[in-house]
């Protein structure tokens, strides 16, 4: 009980402090009436949506739960609602985690733009915008963990499934339970991420494509319709959609661990009884404890930044505040390796470098994970050359800014891969497959201090979009400007984060597949297999087909959001005079709509799409789909994230004086604006979206692994044929 008593008490720490913080922002003055007015539209308006959007979740969520039981049962022969229970409270945890951060960054925008207008002090409005992110990143380990402990107490020890002495038996209920927790918590993800990026991105490109480039208004301008749509969208999409996809992450990394140490110690028993059950013991508890570590270091990385009398550079500060949680996690990983591993007996866990192993495996996740977040900055900071070479581009017109912003994409994929093969490689020959697994743990082990830096950057952004609608000084926006400018590098560094540990997580849920069988039936994956060929084929040939929907669902939302922008510009007269008041609520019921509208095809089809293949072609379609999958999406959501964000970061440059003889309204800008446009779908709804797709396919396959081989319509062919 100590292990899950540590665990408690971290996700309590967390959520503590997350209380904590929400009230001292809450408690802030918001300054003029001009401000609460708007800061009350946006509030209403994320209200209304997030709201409407956890009704149709809800609904889903229902169905799936009763289609587990019917899962569970048949593969049990005995009525199972535990998984379904737990898939049940992950949705339930994740969804309260995007809410909270949600309303606190539609209470934090305005006072760091109050925070700015008073103090004219860049380190003073950063600590309140820092404190409004660290919400959402304290809920998203402090929920995580606490969903977690549940399940352990629960049905660990309440219905006994942990007992070490039974765990051949109903180890494989436990780890169905893990498997549907992280489910639930993804499926809030993926509804968040699509429905929230379509509605963002939606409204941004129409309020960019008529407002800047046609009507020549400043971003964010009150005259611009679409303005108060927009900045709602950075709430939903960029704040609930960014909190839910980490948690899921985050979970997935975990419940990934623990499920493969408990496969890992079935296949190795039923082949030759080689790990001993005190070693299994330690190994379903140690990702718990790692994480756990990784929370309290997030609360010291965060609070650095916070109660620093001097932050000066932004940027600085905030890298800082991430690299002080990942170093303390090392350490402190380091002491719970040893306290938790010394003495004990490694025969059969493949620990090369005995008690140090597990450890070794989740630094190396950590120092990759840094790695691939500095790549990212290198490729999306205008502080370097290839988004600089973008700006520049821009000077020939939009097609040459599309062109190298491509490029810049494409080339940003190389480096990440090859730490991530190093990565795989190296803690898999340290700590066998169990080391895949906790690379990834060890990668987002301090995930609630780069939520909190990530969360910031739009809290940052809204901030920036009242101050314009208000009014308020030239000053004023210059701070919020900057500080969301570091947001856009935070962001794409955080992308980074979340694609890199998907691909450990999918990758130890695909070995944990693989060994969802019985012995005589673990799947061995030859691609010399046509089945298991064809079936990469068709899942590398899927996250194309899933980001094509959602590009089209934001293009169909923002073509009709552009046609409202110019429908009120042309019949309300006076707007670009300020002598009217745009019609702020039709643009965001029409993103709204669209949002709603466009999601469920996509989200459901990460659902739908595993279970239908199983069902027809049997696991070893499936096992050629999931890797088909993960491999294409990690490139892809490496380059649409990257991509993007230089493409916003070029323009940025551009508007802050950076290519000689150009600014804002300038050709240049105009083309910039455009290649900006195009990235948006791209970093802020495609791109994060791919890595819960992945993710969601392989614990579904994992869920419904021992059926495939039961009842599949390929198999009742062949020996119909026979």
């Amino acid at each position: 009980m100590m292990p899950l008593f540590f665990t408690i008490l971290a996700a309590v720490a967390a959520l503590g402090y997350a209380m904590y913080n929400f009230k001292s922002v809450k408690a802030l003055d918001e300054g003029t009436e001009k401000m609460v007015e708007i800061a009350a539209a946006i509030r209403e308006g994320a209200n209304a949506f997030i709201n409407y959007e956890y009704r149709i979740i809800t609904i889903i969520v229902g169905i799936v739960a009763i289609l587990f039981s019917v899962i569970f049962s048949l593969q049990e022969g005995a009525f199972r609602w535990e998984p379904s229970v737990c898939f049940v409270i992950g949705t339930v945890f994740s969804a309260c985690a995007g809410y909270i951060g949600m309303k606190i960054a539609t209470y934090a925008n305005v006072r760091v733009s109050n925070t700015a207008r008073n103090s004219k002090n860049i380190g003073t409005t950063l600590k309140v915008a820092l404190k409004g992110g660290s919400v959402m990143g304290l809920c998203v380990g402090g929920f995580a963990l606490l969903g977690l402990a549940i399940i352990y107490l629960v049905f660990g020890y309440g219905l006994d499934y942990l007992n070490i002495n039974t765990i051949a038996t109903k180890g494989g209920i436990f780890t169905q339970c893990l498997s549907c927790y992280a489910l639930g918590c993804s499926i809030v993800a993926m509804f968040n991420r699509v429905g929230g990026g379509i509605y963002t991105k939606a409204a941004d490109m129409g309020a960019d494509l008529v407002g800047k480039t046609e009507a020549h208004i400043p971003e964010d301008d009150p005259r611009n319709p679409a303005t108060i749509a927009d900045n709602v969208g950075d709430n939903v999409g960029d704040v609930a959609g960014l909190g839910s996809d980490l948690l899921e992450s985050y979970v997935g990394a975990i419940t990934s661990g623990i499920i493969l140490a408990v496969s890992l110690f079935l296949h190795a028993n039923m082949q030759t009884g080689l790990i001993a059950p005190e070693t299994l013991e330690i190994m379903m508890y140690y990702p718990l404890m790692f994480a756990a570590i990784g929370l309290f270091a997030s609360i010291l990385g965060i609070g650095y930044v916070l109660f620093k009398k001097e932050t000066d550079n932004p940027h600085r500060d905030l890298n800082i505040s991430t690299w002080v949680a990942a170093g303390i996690t090392i350490v402190g990983g380091l002491v719970l390796t040893t306290s938790l591993f010394k003495g004990a007996d490694f025969t059969g866990t493949s620990f090369a470098l005995g008690y140090w192993s597990p450890w070794i495996a989740a630094t190396i996740g950590v120092v990759s994970g840094v790695v691939i977040g500095a790549i990212a900055e290198y490729y999306t900071s205008y502080d370097y050359k290839p988004t600089q070479l973008i700006a520049e581009a821009s000077k020939e017109g939009p097609a040459l800014t599309i062109t190298q912003g491509l490029a810049v994409g494409m080339k940003s994929c190389m480096a990440p891969l090859i730490v991530l093969g190093v990565a795989i490689y190296t803690s898999y020959m340290v700590s066998g497959m169990f080391g895949l697994a906790m690379a990834s743990i060890g990668m987002l082990s301090f995930v609630s201090a780069t939520v909190s830096v990530d969360t910031y950057g739009p809290i940052s952004d809204n901030a920036g979009g009242i101050s314009e609608m208000s009014g308020l000084e030239p000053e004023v926006r210059e701070i919020t400007d900057k500080l969301d400018s570091v947001g856009n590098t935070t962001a794409a560094i955080g992308k980074g984060f979340a694609i890199g540990s998907a691909s450990l997580a999918a990758l130890s849920l695909m070995v944990s597949f693989l060994y969802a069988f019985s012995d005589s039936e673990t799947l061995v994956l030859n691609f010399t297999d046509p089945l298991i060929l064809a079936g990469a084929l068709v899942g590398a040939a899927l996250p194309f087909l899933f980001s094509g929907m959602l590009i089209e669902a934001v293009a169909n939302a923002a073509r009709k959001m552009v046609d409202e922008v110019r429908r009120q510009f042309r019949e309300i007269p006076g707007i670009l005079e300020g002598k009217s008041k745009p019609d702020y609520k039709t643009c965001i019921e029409i993103s709204s709509q669209g949002a709603l509208k466009e999601m469920k095809t996509p989200a459901l089809m990460s659902i739908v799409f595993p279970l239908a293949s199983g069902f027809l072609f049997g696991p070893y379609f499936v096992g050629g789909l999931l890797i088909g999958a993960t491999v294409s999406a990690i490139m892809l959501a490496i380059f649409t994230g990257n991509a993007g964000g230089a493409w916003d970061n070029a323009k940025k440059y551009i508007e802050a004086g950076g290519v000689e003889g150009h600014k804002k309204g300038s050709s240049a800008h105009d083309a910039a604006v455009v290649g900006d446009t195009v990235g948006d779908p791209l970093k802020d709804t495609v791109g994060p979206s791919l890595d819960i797709l992945i993710k969601i396919m392989s614990t579904v396959s994992l869920v419904a692994a021992a059926l495939f081989s039961q009842y599949n319509l390929l198999s009742l062919i062949q020996t119909f044929f026979k």
